[in-house]
């Protein structure tokens, strides 16, 4: 008798990873919705999400959305979004190649004396703009990658931070060629 075990191994644990995903669509009522519907009925989570018309004699929208989940969760959410009727194309903008991707946000500060100084400071060093500014706070807007104004966000918050409304994510692919 062997006394060594023939326990199946322990499967590994696939890596969750971040995904852009670009979605031409008819720009019709009830598209959003439905694209949303797929990402809750499945109980995949929407990291960002942004929608605007880009082709106006089409009539498209372009919906970018930035989910989380395991390389087969990923292939599985395109493959559904591409089953919905009014869906032209998904790009997992992610594994498609070279891509930009950006982010606007408008960050509220409050405060007086050396805070708002500070805070006019660091806003100069990372490039945002003041496009409010009163006696005692500063709207600024602020564009880039998401860690940039997740790291200005943070140096803000000492300052006087007040209040943070962000776009979400757009994308777009390097080179010539459309999605």
């Amino acid at each position: 008798m062997s006394s060594t075990s023939h326990y199946p191994a322990a499967p590994i644990a696939e890596k969750i990873e971040s995904h852009t995903l670009s979605v031409m669509v008819d720009n019709e009522p009830g598209v959003l919705a439905r694209v949303i519907g797929l990402f809750s009925g499945r109980g995949y989570n929407i990291d960002s999400l942004t929608v605007s018309e880009t082709e106006h004699q089409k009539h498209l929208s372009r919906i970018t959305i930035v989910t989380r989940g395991t390389p087969m969760v990923i292939e599985q959410i395109k493959n559904q979004l591409d089953r919905l009727v009014p869906i032209h194309r998904v790009v997992d903008m992610t594994l498609a190649g070279p891509s930009i991707q950006r982010e606007l946000a408008m960050v509220k500060v409050a405060g007086t004396g050396e805070p708002r100084v500070e805070a006019l400071r660091l806003a100069d060093a990372f490039r945002a703009r003041v496009i409010d500014a009163g006696t005692t706070s500063f709207i600024f807007e602020i564009t880039g990658a998401s860690d940039k104004i997740e790291s200005f966000i943070n140096l803000m918050l000492p300052l006087g931070l007040v209040e943070v409304s962000r776009t979400g994510i757009v994308a777009i692919a390097r080179g010539a060629e459309a999605m």
